[in-house]
């Protein structure tokens, strides 16, 4: 008996020791989960559910590894044979009714849901677990689903009432994301430092209460709080995610280079902390996007695999895509965006910048009139991209197709009329409208004078917006010379040119610069004046032939008017 005694004795002890290395190893893949290590996590569970296949909290886990990664069937089968293992256990019950929320199944959700409180209606983690399932619809990828805030709400409140000695900081903790995903910042801010009340070893919290920071654009404070987490725990991969976030957005609102290399460098600190997943890599491939790190940008897009029936293939084509165009790689740009193209078939998923990026990679390659088509598609999307489309308008006017250019300038004017750029928009769509009438008129078309009018209007307004650019003053004459009566012209030219002769006169070191345009000026002036006022006409052309002596049209005026007249008959 006394062998049989201690036998017993030792079997017992077993049965403690196996218990506790299995509390320890579930509570060991639980904290890789929240770090974000699901490769590691999946790993230790498995090994759990092989090793201890009637415990039903350890399929419940793997489950949720499969949804967190995006393996919703994994998942689903993972929870039915948890079911079938621990029928006692309304985990899987649960899971299973996350997995149909995921699935755009609510009806089955709450069938799962309410299977799970018969079973044990009494426990707060029941609720709280189904309060998780309602909330963990927030997907960046997920289009379709939204998370069930009112039933999030009400399940974990129904935990909190039930674990009434607060003894759980993962009801706090939920319940602060279910105000965090609403936006309802300072709602969240309470149960988030609860946690640290009854946890204080949680990271979690203290990492969301520095991600509340950074959405609230109260950077510093939002580092601190990251920068104590990592302090804490130099391997906790989602608070350097988060500080990578917080940097890139700090150095959006400045000129801050270091802040976006600060950011990228925490972010590559996350991936290498974490399973370096696809969602993560892509990020960073944003991240040095916006870093303008395009080189490395191309090396890591270029180095992300994916299989040939994965949607991210089209996210990655673009990433490659816009850092080959970047990089003046514009062959390899514009085979990356027309693969982008080719793949990605919701147009809800195109950006502006995948229009914008293809038309500047068929720009290049001599592709116009594509390029105008994906350009203006460009706009529309976002009137940021408007200088693009203004490239595209001075290719035409460069290649001499003067109507065309103008009715892109006119497009461009229109999407952003007080744009950086719109001044060089207005001069150069006058010039097209006006050098679209002369290239018609000499090739005796008969050209409308609205083309003219129109001239006149764009480069007024350079004028107006820009009054000491003394060329617009000299194409407003040029414009209104032809627009003018051929017959018996008005003068409509004149003050614009005795406007323009101010204008450089008024700066000395303009007037050399500007001596072919001064004589082009006064030439036309004393032109003007030749038959009505004679004196007038001699000091204009005086003035041309002063300002450029090699011009020949004034010294031949003032020739005529030196000469005798001619003795009329009969005199």
């Amino acid at each position: 008996m006394k062998i049989s005694k201690k036998a017993i004795t030792l079997n017992v002890g077993l049965v403690l020791m196996g218990s506790a290395v299995f509390a320890q190893n579930l509570n060991d893949a639980k904290k890789a989960i929240d770090a974000e290590q699901y490769q590691k996590a999946t790993s230790m569970l498995k090994s759990l559910v092989s090793s201890q296949a009637s415990n039903g909290e350890n399929y419940y886990n793997l489950g949720l590894v499969y949804l967190k990664t995006g393996y919703i069937d994994s998942a689903r089968a993972v929870f039915t044979k948890g079911v079938t293992a621990d029928a006692k256990n309304n985990l899987n019950l649960i899971g299973l009714g996350e997995a149909d929320m995921l699935s755009n199944n609510p009806t089955s959700a709450k069938t799962n849901f309410d299977k799970a409180i018969e079973l044990d209606k009494k426990n707060y983690k029941t609720y709280l677990e189904i309060g998780k399932a309602y909330l963990a619809q927030d997907k960046p990828s997920d289009d379709v689903s939204k998370p069930d805030f009112t039933n999030a709400l009400a399940n974990i409140t129904k935990a909190d009432e039930l674990d009434s000695k607060d003894k759980d900081a993962e009801v706090f903790l939920a319940l602060g994301d279910a105000y965090a995903l609403q936006k309802k910042n300072s709602e969240a801010l309470g149960p988030y430092m609860r946690v640290g009340d009854v946890d204080p070893n949680n990271r979690r919290a203290k990492t969301q209460i520095g991600k509340m920071y950074k959405e609230s654009r109260a950077f510093p404070e939002g580092e601190k709080e990251l920068q104590d987490v990592i302090a804490a725990d130099a391997n906790y991969g989602p608070a350097y995610r988060e500080l990578g976030e917080l940097y890139l957005q700090w150095s959006s609102f400045g000129t801050d280079q270091e802040k976006a290399k600060k950011g990228i460098e925490n972010y590559k600190k996350y991936m290498d902390l974490t399973d370096k997943s696809l969602e993560s890599q892509l990020r960073y491939a944003q991240f040095l996007f916006y870093a303008k790190d395009f080189q490395t940008l191309e090396q890591v897009a270029s180095a992300i695999k994916v299989s040939a029936n994965d949607s991210k293939g089209a996210v990655v084509s673009r990433m490659k895509g816009w850092a080959a165009y970047e990089n003046k790689n514009y062959p390899q740009a514009l085979t990356s965006m027309n693969d982008f193209f080719a793949k990605e078939k919701d147009p809800n998923k195109i950006l502006g910048f995948d229009y914008l990026y293809l038309g500047k990679a068929q720009l290049k390659s001599g592709q116009d009139s594509l390029a105008l088509i994906n350009i203006t598609k460009a706009v529309e999307k976002d009137t940021t991209n408007v200088d693009a489309l203004a490239e595209v308008a001075k290719t035409f006017f460069d290649a001499k197709k003067y109507a065309k250019s103008a009715q892109i300038y006119d497009k461009v004017i229109a999407a952003s009329p007080n744009g950086k750029g719109v001044l060089y928009s207005y001069f150069y769509d006058g010039l097209a409208y006006y050098f679209d009438y002369a290239t018609q008129y000499a090739a005796k078309k008969n050209p409308s004078k609205d083309l003219l009018v129109k001239a006149d209007s764009s480069i007024a307004k350079v004028a107006q917006l820009a009054p000491e650019t003394t060329d617009a003053y000299l194409y407003r004459a040029r414009v209104n010379s032809l627009l003018d009566d051929e017959k018996a012209p008005k003068g409509l030219m004149v003050p614009h040119f005795e406007m323009f002769i101010k204008k450089v006169t008024e700066k000395p070191e303009l007037v050399t610069a500007n001596a072919k345009k001064l004589s082009e000026a006064y030439d036309n002036l004393g032109g003007y004046y030749f038959n009505t006022d004679k004196a007038k006409a001699k000091e204009y052309f005086e003035k041309s032939v002063a300002a450029y002596p090699s011009g020949t049209f004034a010294s031949a005026k003032l020739k005529e008017l030196s000469a005798p007249a001619a003795k009329g008959k009969g005199k």
